[in-house]
């Protein structure tokens, strides 16, 4: 009796889920603003969903650099020094940071657009080291593919951009290459911080025929600014970040950030159950929606076509 009811502990201790252990994952993103703030908050919500549950058996960090690279790197060096389970920058300029500083501590990276083009990994499938992560490469043909059928007579895009943050680059030259071939040419406005974008949409008025903003954490911190000009201006603007289109921008087709924090967290969860990140292939985000604002259109002199509304995942009065 004695050997059945061990072997009957024993079956029922296998069939139990193993307890998650204390782990700390230290999260840092270069702004907040709320698709980033959206990617944090999913991480966290498919850790707590894996078991591990902030106060009692994982310490979550998360610190914000306010738009610096400085700070970023700082953040970086201060994450390192605390030497948690695992590091999640989210956004090019603080992957940038945190991978140069470290060697040995896994990284999982999010939100960034051109892993291969900010040096994050030399190889998306075999990235080797202690790197992996996750990529929100924007669908530039089906960006330019919306805004041609909103404004089927525009011939120039506005790209307002930071000519500083590396995904924003690597996305210009994209949007040219497709530009090309949709017939459409491409003006560029840059501002370096948050203070000047008011300033470089306003560049843009009277040279394009609509503005696009890409994932640029810069512009994006302080759309507002450049949504007053497009309103002032009856410049139509549309982003990549579907989150920025409740703040004022025509429309926008692009990932919902809360699920590429929850992809992102389905990594970094791998990782802590004992999977190394540089066997770990580097992700492009799964799943797109489209957003649009039909009061903001209207502040920008434009009718949204019926088969956009009718085909929007969210619509915006």
């Amino acid at each position: 009796m004695r050997h059945l009811l061990l072997a009957c502990a024993a079956t029922l201790a296998l069939s139990l889920p193993a307890k998650a252990e204390n782990v700390t994952v230290a999260v840092t993103a270069i702004v907040e603003h709320p698709a980033l703030d959206a990617v944090r908050d999913g991480v966290k919500e498919t850790l707590e969903a894996a078991g591990y549950k902030d106060g009692e058996n994982l310490k979550f960090l998360y610190e914000s650099a306010q738009g610096n690279p400085a700070t970023a790197a700082q953040i970086a060096r201060q994450f390192v020094g605390e030497d948690p389970t695992v590091i999640v920058p989210i956004s090019t300029p603080s992957a940038q940071a945190v991978v140069s500083a470290t060697k040995d501590i896994p990284v999982v990276f999010t939100a960034v657009s051109d892993p291969l083009g900010a040096q994050l990994v030399t190889d998306m499938d075999k990235p080797g080291g202690n790197v992996t992560g996750l990529s929100d490469m924007s669908p530039v043909a089906e960006h330019l593919a919306l805004i041609k059928e909103i404004l089927p007579e525009a011939k120039t895009i506005g790209y307002l951009y930071n000519s500083g943050e590396a995904n924003s680059v690597s996305l210009l030259a994209v949007l040219k290459a497709e530009a090309e071939k949709a017939g459409l040419t491409v003006v560029e406005s840059a501002a370096t911080k948050s203070a000047e974008v008011q300033g470089a949409a306003r560049a843009l008025v009277g040279r394009a025929d609509a503005i696009y903003i890409p994932t640029d954490n810069t512009i994006i911190s302080a759309l507002e600014g450049a949504v007053a000009v497009a309103e002032e201006a009856k410049l139509p603007l549309f982003t990549a970040d579907t989150d920025s289109v409740s703040r004022g921008a025509i429309a926008a087709l692009g990932f919902n950030y809360k699920d590429v924090g929850k992809q992102t967290g389905d990594i970094v969860v791998r990782i802590l159950k004992g999977e190394q990140p540089g066997d770990i292939a580097v992700k492009v985000a799964a799943g797109t929606d489209l957003v649009v604002n039909k009061g903001a259109a209207t502040k920008m002199g434009v009718t949204l076509p019926e088969a956009v509304v009718g085909r929007a995942t969210r619509v915006i009065d």
